[in-house]
């Protein structure tokens, strides 16, 4: 009898045993099968495929900006000017690629806030160039420096070539040349640290950093991802000069200001990499990996009855059409009161946040770590 009873408590044990394991192996609706996708080779992908080579790409356009600089400073005439602000343009829209990646040593430094504040100060910039003293590195001169300084600097000191030409041409071009080659050195010093981070150590670090806690790489960046869409390209590049969120227009805010017909081209490339990236897209290539898309897929997430993934592409899709369709966003805010079209093609862009911010961090158990102070 001790036997048997032995021999029962035993199966007994061994069932329950069973039963509580967290392999799934219990009934389907108390422990449903667990999800396949695997963090790493996603995080790897974005590392080796996306982020790296972009930084990669964007210090190549740097040094073509710099060189177009150097041609300039030693013959200041109108074709070299063209010059100059075609390299100045092609690194711009470059920037927009990386924008996004404001993480690890991005972070640290400060990358974004040192390269792309604006509205530029015009006024600060000409006080450093009348002084000869000041100190880029200074949280203070952030809205005196970067691409939007750049702005300015060839395209906002006349009303024509001849004019702006004539400015590095006479009394003072010493100290607006010198003011300009700080920019770019600025900039250029920036933009080598980081990607010299991210190759030299890291990468491997956001690589390991494969979990699933509030600080791991995926939850991390996720965050950064839609923070940047939502504050940066949505509100910064369209809402904050459609006066979305002053209640009147403000067309000085617009990106690429004194370039005043190059805002809507900026913001598409911003919007390509925002979706560039969700889809696992390689920079500047046609293959895809591993990505948010198909960790929605392997996540089965519909709303409504419709893919999540889908419903994402199509609407940054929609976005896209929209603002394509548009006039430089200065030009429809100053000629147009109010400025309908913009203002449609605004909540076009604005319909990918809940997607992006609800939908999608809820199905993959992200939480937003940041304070939205605008609302959805």
């Amino acid at each position: 009898m001790k036997k048997i009873l032995s021999i029962l408590c035993f199966a007994s044990l061994l069932w329950a045993c069973t039963s509580d394991s967290s392999d799934g192996s219990g009934s389907d609706d108390d422990n449903p099968a667990p999800v396949s996708f695997q963090r790493g080779p996603m995080l790897v992908n974005w590392a080796d495929n996306i982020i790296i080579p972009s930084y990669e790409a964007f210090a190549i356009d740097m040094a073509n900006l710099n060189a177009s600089f150097d041609t300039f400073k030693a013959d200041a005439s109108t074709v070299n000017l063209t010059a100059f602000r075609a390299s100045w343009l092609t690194a711009y829209k470059t920037w927009q690629k990386v924008s996004l990646f404001e993480i690890g040593p991005a972070e640290n430094v400060g990358f974004r806030l040192n390269m792309n504040i604006y509205p530029t100060d015009a006024d600060k910039i000409e006080s450093h160039i009348a002084s000869g003293t000041y100190d880029l590195s200074l949280s203070s001169n952030r809205d005196a420096k970067g691409f939007p300084a750049l702005d300015y600097l060839i395209n906002g000191l006349g009303e024509t070539d001849d004019a702006i030409v004539s400015k590095y041409n006479t009394t003072g071009k010493d100290a607006l040349l010198a003011y300009t080659e700080a920019v770019l050195g600025d900039m250029t010093a920036l933009s080598s640290d980081v990607l010299s981070q991210w190759k030299s150590s890291y990468r491997d670090t956001f690589v390991a950093n494969d979990g699933s806690s509030a600080t791991s790489s995926v939850d991390r960046f996720v965050n950064d991802y839609i923070f940047y869409y939502e504050k940066f390209l949505r509100a910064g590049k369209m809402g904050i000069p459609l006066g979305v969120f002053s209640g009147s227009a403000l067309p000085e805010k617009v990106e690429g200001y004194y370039k005043a017909d190059v805002s809507n081209e900026l913001f598409l490339e911003g919007l390509a990499a925002v979706q560039d990236f969700f889809n696992g897209k390689h920079f500047g290539k046609s293959e895809i990996g591993e990505s948010l898309a198909s960790y929605l897929d392997d996540l089965n997430t519909v709303k409504d009855g419709e893919d999540l993934n889908q419903l994402i592409n199509d609407q940054f899709n929609s976005a896209r059409t929209m603002v394509a369709d548009l006039s430089p966003f200065r030009t429809e805010i100053e000629n147009n009161t109010p400025p309908t079209n913009m203002f449609m093609a605004y909540d076009e862009v604005q319909r990918a946040v809940p997607l992006l911010k609800v939908d999608m961090v809820s199905a993959m158990s992200i939480s937003i770590d940041f304070v939205d102070a605008d609302g959805d």
